[in-house]
């Protein structure tokens, strides 16, 4: 199998430890990785450098492969610098054209401190939409956050909140379900998805007592859904729909804005939760956390979200053919 490309992330974050022990915790079963990022940083692993993706699964058994690209300036864990920016967008960058170049199976992107690359002039909100204009395929990316037991997709990300509820349209919540559908169906093995739409108010509007938009725009998209064949029934009240009596009724829920999704995932799995990007010509994950900038360089951060990424994007290529 090709090896998996890991972003360097936030140099100045948890990056670095979570890949020494992501490689502690893999080196025997792999899927095997390599690193994009300073091969002269200090490393809790062995660390060799690498002068091609191809070099990675006979280096994998002993040491961490890290394909060497430095860093303009000495990170300082916990204190981000925008001298470094240009660093770590040129690792992702390179890491999907390795993977469209079939150099590496998939993408497993460290976490971003996306105030310093927006200091830095990068105009994208964070990796999804910057993932979407380099390796997209002309559909709007999706963003799943997946943990054992749940599955979750919002159908607005990273804008504020009045902004996505005023964005929301019955067209744009069945556009997310459907890409939802069918990457369950092609890369997660479920052959009949089950879909679950949120409602946006409390109890799902209450007939229009609290608010219309489940009458007006969700349960429009639900119809249209069904009308396509698509599993989905909803506006479901978000407050219950989360419980460990509901959960196993649907394959993955859709949700209306970014926090109705991630909290209940962070909530149940916060060291395991996985986010994948839905509708990309690659595959791509990422640990469900951030930088972690408080415990930077303390040796406490824990690797289990960056294993599960790591593991999910093995499985996700070999699902699609790129393994």
């Amino acid at each position: 199998m090709r090896p998996i490309a890991l972003t360097m992330g936030e140099p100045a974050g948890i990056g670095a430890e979570i890949a020494a022990g992501a490689w502690a915790a893999l080196r025997g079963t792999g899927p095997a990785f390599f690193l994009l990022d300073d091969a002269t940083r200090p490393f809790a692993a062995p660390v060799r450098a690498i002068a091609a993706p191809e070099e990675a699964a006979a280096a994998f058994p002993e040491a961490l492969p890290v394909l060497h690209r430095p860093l303009p300036r000495p990170p300082v864990p916990g204190r981000p610098d925008t001298g470094n920016a240009p660093a770590v967008i040129a690792a992702i960058t390179e890491a999907v054209a390795l993977c469209k170049a079939g150099r590496a199976a998939g993408v497993v992107t460290n976490p971003i401190q996306k105030a310093t690359l927006t200091a830095a002039g990068f105009r994208h909100p964070g990796h999804t939409e910057y993932l979407g204009e380099i390796a997209g395929t002309g559909t709007p990316p999706v963003m799943m956050l997946a943990c054992p037991g749940l599955r979750v997709v919002p159908v607005t990300v990273h804008e504020a909140l009045a902004r996505a509820i005023a964005r929301l349209t019955p067209e744009l919540i069945a556009g997310t379900a459907r890409i939802t559908a069918r990457a369950l169906r092609e890369e997660f093995g479920i052959a009949r998805p089950r879909l679950a739409v949120a409602g946006l108010n409390p109890h799902a509007g209450e007939a229009g007592t609290m608010g219309r938009e489940e009458i007006d725009i969700v349960a429009p998209a639900v119809a249209m859904l069904r009308a396509e064949g698509i599993e989905a029934r909803g506006p479901l009240p978000p407050d219950t729909m989360f419980t460990a009596h509901a959960r196993p009724t649907y394959d993955a829920a859709i949700c209306l804005y970014h926090d109705q999704a991630l909290i209940p995932i962070k909530t149940l799995d916060m060291a395991g939760g996985v986010n994948v990007t839905l509708g990309l010509s690659i595959v791509r994950t990422s640990p469900d956390h951030g930088t972690a900038l408080d415990i930077a360089g303390t040796g406490r951060a824990d690797p289990s979200s960056l294993i599960a990424a790591i593991r999910l994007a093995a499985e996700l290529a070999r699902a699609r053919g790129f393994a």
